[in-house]
C-alpha cells in the first residue's frame, strides 16, 4: 500500500512568466537596435533633388568638426587628413571601378571635401584605376 502525499503534483504549466520574459527580451532588442546603427557618426547631409544610386564600396564621413572617418561594411575608423589616401587605398585595392561615398555635414567647408577627392584621384593616378567619389545628400 503506497503512502499518499499531502501535496498533489500538477501537470499544468503557467505561461505568465514566459510572457514577461518575452516582453523583456523585446525591450532589450529594441533598445539595442537603436544603439547599434550603421550611421553612428552624427552628420546633417546637404539637401538635393537628384537621385544617383551606386554601390557603396567605401564610405568617408566628415562631421561638423572636420573630423574624417573611413569605413566599409558599416564600421568607420577615425583618420586624419593626411591618412585619407592610406586608409582608402586598401579598401578599394581589389577593384578597378569602386565608388567612394562621401557623407559630409552641410556645414563643412568645401576644402575638406576636396581633400577626399584628391586622395581618390591620387589612388587612381598611382594604380591606373577609375574610382569615383559620390557626395551623399538627403532628399529635399
Amino acid at each position: 500500500m503506497p503512502i499518499p502525499t499531502r501535496h498533489k503534483r500538477s501537470d499544468q504549466f503557467s505561461m505568465a512568466s514566459m510572457a514577461d520574459l518575452v516582453f523583456l527580451l523585446l525591450i532589450f532588442f529594441i533598445l539595442l537596435s537603436t544603439i547599434v546603427t550603421p550611421n553612428a557618426i552624427n552628420i546633417l547631409l546637404p539637401r538635393s533633388e537628384s537621385r544617383t544610386m551606386a554601390t557603396q564600396n567605401v564610405t568617408v564621413y566628415i562631421n561638423e568638426f572636420a573630423q574624417f572617418y573611413v569605413g566599409a561594411g558599416g564600421t568607420a575608423v577615425p583618420v586624419s587628413e593626411d591618412q585619407l589616401e592610406s586608409a582608402i587605398a586598401p579598401l578599394i585595392a581589389d577593384e578597378t571601378r569602386a565608388t567612394v561615398v562621401l557623407r559630409s555635414d552641410q556645414s563643412v567647408a568645401l576644402q575638406y571635401v576636396v581633400y577626399v577627392i584628391d586622395a581618390v584621384n591620387s589612388i587612381n593616378a598611382r594604380n591606373g584605376t577609375e574610382h569615383r567619389v559620390i557626395l551623399a545628400t538627403s532628399p529635399r
